[in-house]
């Protein structure tokens, strides 16, 4: 399996590029800057340097041709301005999720955040946020020609994993690894069942691989 992932060098998708090259599957990361290049390959994974800030469909529609999944895992980050949420957490997004539908990918997962709601309300740089994060969900769950999963993660920590996750649409806040959120999306990109689900995520009593499960209804 060929998995492409935006946002290639983000803390989450260095550790799924870990996790899908240890299974075997092949894994490519968008990244901006050639310099991180040398931590995807460490990872397992192909760097592909492309800016989804000034890249055109094409463009990205041509890195994306022949994977069988996308993972949409960019983000303008914690020190960024209001500009930036609306230039990454929601137009890159918008833009990679319609270069996979060109590219013919329909498998298409997006990391979204707990709370994310187009008409979220507020001028704080984190209600912009929730606000680009929202309107790009709602954009991709739109769109017909991808087998959309949203997954919304509550507090994002840098504990150890534990394996242990409560997946489900609403879970109510809570703290998760970021080793345990990469092992739910290694889970969901091969899980096209879940297709159609936006899911909350949070330490729970489920083991990964079950939890995923049994929001598939296997």
């Amino acid at each position: 399996m060929r998995t492409v992932i935006a946002g290639g060098h983000g803390q989450i998708a260095l550790r799924l590029e870990r996790l899908l090259a240890a299974r075997g599957d092949e894994v490519a990361g968008i990244i901006r800057k050639a310099e991180q290049a040398d931590d995807l390959r460490a990872a397992g994974a192909e760097p592909v340097v492309l800016d989804l800030e000034s890249a055109s469909v094409d463009e990205v529609a041509e890195r994306l041709r022949g994977a069988d999944a996308a993972v949409f895992a960019a983000g303008a980050g914690p020190g960024s301005g209001a500009a930036r949420k609306d230039t990454v957490d929601k137009a890159a997004a918008v833009l990679f999720a319609d270069a996979a539908v060109r590219a013919g990918v329909r498998r298409f997962v997006i990391v979204s955040s707990m709370g994310a709601d187009p008409r979220h309300e507020g001028d704080e740089i984190f209600d912009v946020y929730l606000r680009a994060k929202g309107e790009a969900d709602a954009y991709v769950s739109g769109l017909d020609a991808l087998d959309w999963t949203i997954l919304r993660p509550g507090q994002l920590t840098d504990d150890a994993g534990t394996g242990l996750v409560r997946l489900e649409a609403h879970t109510g806040r809570g703290p998760i690894p970021r080793d345990d959120v990469a092992a739910v999306l290694a889970e969901l990109v091969d899980t096209p069942a879940t297709a159609g689900l936006t899911l909350e995520l949070i330490s729970g009593p489920a083991p990964v691989s079950v939890a995923v499960k049994s929001v598939a209804g296997n």
